[in-house]
């Protein structure tokens, strides 16, 4: 009977691993202005992650014309959350703390929520980013 050597398969370890990450973007109104920041956002990070070697984009959830204020409307929002809490997201970026969230309970209460999931946010700045 012919001997069968079983090779395990390599296991990439968690430094060789893509982050999985998403993008939340949002604007209050539906003025020109505001419709501007919104198609650049949109348009930043659909190129930002694109030739990465540590990041893959999931998915970028984007509110339009939705006030930050509240999260009862912000569809897009919940279904980051959602995805987040379901284990499919690493890391969150985000233009702004203020497109994040207005409303500095539900920012503190999401922010701890994504934390305690294992989940980094990124805030971004014009010329520097705060993880948090």
């Amino acid at each position: 009977m012919p001997t069968v050597t079983v090779i395990q398969p390599k296991v990439a370890d968690d430094a060789q691993r893509l982050l999985r990450v998403a993008a939340y973007c949002r604007v209050s109104s539906s003025s020109d202005d505001q419709l501007n920041s919104y198609n650049s956002q949109l348009t930043y990070y659909s190129h930002k992650f694109e030739k990465s070697e540590t990041e893959c984009l999931i998915d970028i959830y984007a509110d339009e014309g939705i006030s930050g204020t509240s999260e009862e409307n912000r569809t897009e929002f919940l279904r980051l959350i959602d995805d987040c809490r379901k284990g499919r997201i690493d890391r969150v970026y985000t233009k702004s703390i203020s497109r994040f969230a207005r409303n500095t309970r539900d920012c503190l209460k999401n922010i701890r929520e994504l934390t305690s999931l294992g989940i980094t946010v990124i805030v971004q700045y014009p010329n520097q980013s705060i993880q948090i």
